[in-house]
């Protein structure tokens, strides 16, 4: 089985508030979106966590399995490594940002179907541009576990380079991330 992991632990502070519980216009809050979204296309998601209570019910509310990363604040690759160790038994991860809500279900799924189909490593491209959500093999287990700071699983990919496979996507939602109030849409 793919689990998704979604990172939700970031402090969001170009934001000036907790953007994962902005609200998008159609009136969900942001990281509701982006969970629903890889919720529908993998079934099962680990959601990393700060010590933020209500975000953490939100994600809960959203049928994800919420994992607390208590080193949040020594970067992105300690959540990835928290929600990997947190789902040891899957056959690989899609590791997605709470803050991307607009990434298509239907590219999600691609990124999955790469991976059950033998893929290393999955990563969306959209006009030659790579993007979000990432795919890693159950055999990059161990070293997502050991990432560290806040290049998060990209350093992995260029250094696995010619073992990814780009999956062509026609989804803008791939570069679209919440970073300032107008970015909500």
């Amino acid at each position: 089985m793919i689990t998704g992991i979604l990172l939700a632990a970031g402090k969001g502070t170009r934001f000036g508030s907790q953007k994962l519980l902005a609200r998008l216009k159609d009136g969900r809050y942001v990281v509701e979106a982006s969970a629903a979204n890889l919720l529908a296309a993998v079934g099962r998601v680990i959601a990393v966590a700060g010590r933020d209570e209500r975000l953490m019910r939100v994600l809960d509310d959203c049928g994800c399995q919420v994992v607390v990363n208590e080193r949040a604040a020594d970067g992105m690759g300690t959540s990835i490594g928290a929600g990997v160790e947190a789902s040891l038994i899957a056959d690989g991860w899609i590791i997605a940002l709470g803050d991307m809500p607009f990434i298509q279900v239907a590219t999600i799924e691609k990124i999955k179907l790469a991976l059950e189909e033998g893929a290393a490593i999955a990563v969306p491209v959209h006009q030659g541009k790579r993007g979000n959500p990432a795919g890693f093999a159950r055999q990059y287990g161990v070293a997502l576990c050991a990432l560290e700071g806040d290049m998060g699983a990209k350093k992995m990919i260029d250094t696995n380079f010619a073992s990814a496979r780009m999956v062509e996507v026609g989804d803008a939602g791939i570069f679209a991330d919440i970073d300032v109030v107008g970015d909500l849409k």
